[in-house]
């Protein structure tokens, strides 16, 4: 089991190991004294490991209750959020009460947005499910719901107070879902880490695996601790991220995340050197990578679309963009540019 300790505008704690889901109940009671405790969760993952989540309460007698929506990024919606905290009104939880995420993704920047909402604040606990969530979605603050207009449009960065890593909850992940959480593994090593993605390119993953997730955890711990709002550093953890978001989008969500980030890592490493702005020729080694993790390394859209969905995501402004460019294998770089130099990079 390893613990590492995330110090931003709320200390707390990410444990990682096996069964540390049996830890939830004590952990409430010690940072939050006698609460009510709301499991927000998809209706797969419910059927998973909710009832072991209860009794964990139950047998802390801690009263809980749980609000279970429908499994999928469309749920991601101001329509899901007013639901949950109706739910909450109705149930008569209050601002001391705690919201315990428990899901990939979706699921935690639903309940952290919720968590920020209801009656302006209320205790929340990350208990990621997916690979994807427990390196990089449950650390670090980022809340958001998806507007028609774009993903994570609508949003406020609150931190969580604890944030629990069950790594015997990656058994029961199918293949394509685990894969989407190495897509995020991969581009930790490229922005910081180069012993990191040698391990991943080797496909030495099982063995490591409770490793991997601390590394990738520390790496965030450290960027998010230097700049938590994303003004500055906190950029690099969007290498390949402005043109996934794209691709979600022109794919109506079809295409996951994590299978877009990929995407988006070869197609910037691939520009990223044709244009002279690499040290290294980035793009085969991640294609290596993502290929022994059974990642795609093609996108089947145009760069001409991608980019005019990216003109309207939150990542551009003011006529710029912000592009994360490697280096080499563990450096990268942010690159601000005007939105009519990156059309000519996409060309």
């Amino acid at each position: 089991m390893h613990t590492v300790k995330v110090n931003a505008s709320k200390k707390y704690d990410v444990i990682i190991g096996k069964n540390t889901s049996a830890l939830l109940g004590e952990k409430v009671k010690e940072l939050f004294g006698n609460v009510k405790v709301c499991v927000v969760t998809d209706d797969t993952v419910a059927g998973l490991h909710l009832d072991k989540i209860k009794s964990v309460l139950n047998e802390g007698r801690i009263a809980n209750d749980a609000f279970i929506f429908p499994h999928g990024e469309s749920s991601k919606s101001p329509e899901v959020i007013f639901e949950l905290l109706e739910f909450l009104a109705k149930k008569h939880f209050s601002r001391k009460d705690v919201l315990v995420a428990l899901g990939g993704g979706v699921t935690g920047d639903l309940t952290g947005l919720a968590a920020a909402l209801y009656m302006r604040g209320m205790h929340l606990v990350q208990m990621p499910t997916t690979l994807l969530a427990m390196v990089d979605s449950s650390v670090g603050g980022k809340t958001a719901v998806n507007l028609k207009s774009g993903k994570n449009l609508a949003g406020v960065f609150n931190q969580p107070e604890l944030v629990l890593c069950d790594t015997d909850m990656l058994s029961t992940l199918p293949s394509e879902i685990f894969a989407d959480g190495m897509a995020e593994v991969i581009k930790y090593g490229v922005i910081a880490d180069r012993e990191l993605f040698d391990v991943v390119k080797n496909g030495e993953i099982e063995e490591n695996l409770e490793a991997i997730i601390t590394r990738c955890v520390a790496i965030k711990r450290d960027i998010v601790g230097e700049d938590e709002f994303d003004t500055g550093k906190r950029q690099l953890l969007n290498f390949g991220h402005t043109l996934a978001h794209s691709i979600e989008k022109e794919s109506n969500f079809e295409i996951s995340h994590g299978s877009a980030v990929a995407m988006g890592m070869v197609i910037v490493s691939e520009i990223a050197w044709a244009n002279g702005m690499s040290e290294e020729r980035c793009q085969d080694e991640i294609v290596d990578a993502l290929l022994e993790n059974n990642l795609p390394i093609t996108c089947p859209y145009k760069n001409s679309e991608l980019y005019y969905a990216t003109e309207n995501d939150k990542k551009s402004s003011s006529g710029r963009i912000s592009i994360i460019v490697p280096e080499k294998i563990g450096k990268c770089r942010i690159e601000d540019i005007a939105l009519a130099e990156f059309r000519e990079l996409l060309k």
